[in-house]
């Protein structure tokens, strides 16, 4: 094994302020949520093709339906910490959600200004990546795609030994490529077409997004792509070498294994 400088200071330091971001606007829409705590596949509010709603039918007794089928979550959804040190009407539990206690306006103005510096450390993360020539380790290429399930069965001790790759291997090139150049730029336009401002100057958005509920509906599917990115990118982390990985992203130097190179 040998030490290699495989990340730039501007990439490590935009890493850890988009990981700050996003977990800031998780938190602020999950706030906003609680506002209007359903989903709707139309248009406009619309019972009749709700996909999600979270709700208190009566005192003491959370709810969560999804796709019509209803789940009784006192405690955890629907019912439960108002923040206000007692328990009420409240979809997401308060220590979920920024600010704690119910506040539409301040959980938006945390939003919107975690959604710039996020996407400002995306677009800086970007430009770093490119000009440092670590871009084009990212991205899926078609030489990577026979590689895919192999690379999957060696993750479940279905084969002994990975295939051939470069500093990413090709499961964390599809993920990348996915999340950076797909998902994000996606739940991005969902979030504009959600602001009343966007909407004014640019309804075309909205209106090719299915309307503002549909809009909604596509900008809570893709927190859930990013969550679940997330989770993944923390137990590959935590099972491939957590000091080596931490220690890269916060020094920049990884110890190369045999079977790594540093090219794609």
């Amino acid at each position: 094994m040998r030490l290699i400088y495989r990340y730039a200071w501007l990439t490590r330091a935009s890493h850890w302020l988009w990981a700050l971001a996003f977990a800031v606007l998780v938190s602020s829409g999950l706030q906003i949520f609680n506002a209007s705590p359903n989903l709707d596949a139309s248009d406009k509010s619309n019972p009749a093709r709700r996909v999600l709603a979270i709700g208190a039918p009566s005192d003491g007794v959370g709810t969560t339906t999804v796709f019509g089928h209803t789940f009784f979550t006192t405690g955890w959804l629907g019912w439960t910490d108002d923040g206000q040190g007692a328990q009420g009407f409240h979809a997401f539990p308060s220590w979920l959600t920024i600010p704690g206690n119910q506040d539409l306006a301040g959980g938006r103005r945390w939003h919107f200004f975690f959604a710039w510096a996020g996407g400002l450390c995306w677009l800086v993360w970007l430009i770093s990546a490119w000009r440092k020539g670590s871009l084009r380790d990212l991205v899926l290429r078609p030489s990577d795609i026979p590689k895919l399930w192999p690379m999957q069965a060696y993750y479940f001790h279905l084969r002994r030994e990975p295939p051939p790759h470069g500093v990413y291997n090709p499961l964390q090139k599809f993920s990348y490529t996915a999340i950076l150049f797909v998902i994000a730029p996606f739940v991005v336009l969902t979030g504009l077409a959600l602001s009343p401002g966007i909407d004014a100057i640019a309804n075309p958005l909205t209106w090719l997004l299915g309307g503002r509920q549909f809009a909604r509906l596509w900008h809570f599917v893709g927190m859930g792509l990013l969550l679940a990115f997330f989770a993944v990118h923390v137990f590959q982390v935590a099972t491939q070498g957590v000091i080596n990985q931490m220690r890269a992203m916060i020094t920049g130097w990884y110890k190369l294994d045999e079977r790594e190179a540093t090219g794609p």
